[in-house]
């Protein structure tokens, strides 16, 4: 499933709009289906400035740890602190409860760069 409304990454991360120039983000299905079961996130802290394309956290799991990076430069200004207690989330809900933090983007037009739900399903089909 790839959600049409999303933007993507090459390195599998969804960004999804939110409010003006705040973004969230999480990693797709296709990369929760690589990793297998999900059993613990690196969740970058608040008020870290991140640059787009460097590593803003970690994902955990059974076979292996893969880097989350930011899709854009800003200031993380949310995690969801709910994966501390349920990394699984990113597992069973990828989209949804599975998120992992938030970015008021320095430049929202950086954002053009990003991958349609087309695009993306492309990508992991030459995978």
């Amino acid at each position: 499933m790839t959600p049409e409304e999303l933007m993507y990454t090459e390195e599998h991360e969804w960004v999804a709009r939110r409010d003006g120039n705040v973004i969230r983000v999480g990693i797709t299905e296709y990369a929760q289906d690589q990793l297998g079961d999900v059993v613990y996130v690196q969740l970058p802290e608040v008020g870290n400035q991140v640059d787009a394309g460097a590593a803003a956290g970690e994902v955990e799991s059974t076979k292996s740890v893969s880097e989350i990076y930011a899709p854009a430069t800003g200031e993380v200004t949310a995690v969801n602190e709910a994966l501390d207690e349920q990394p699984e989330l990113i597992n069973s809900d990828p989209y949804g409860e599975g998120w992992i933090f938030e970015i008021t983007v320095d430049d929202p037009d950086a954002l053009e760069g990003l991958l349609d739900a087309e695009a993306y399903r492309a990508l992991t089909e030459k995978e």
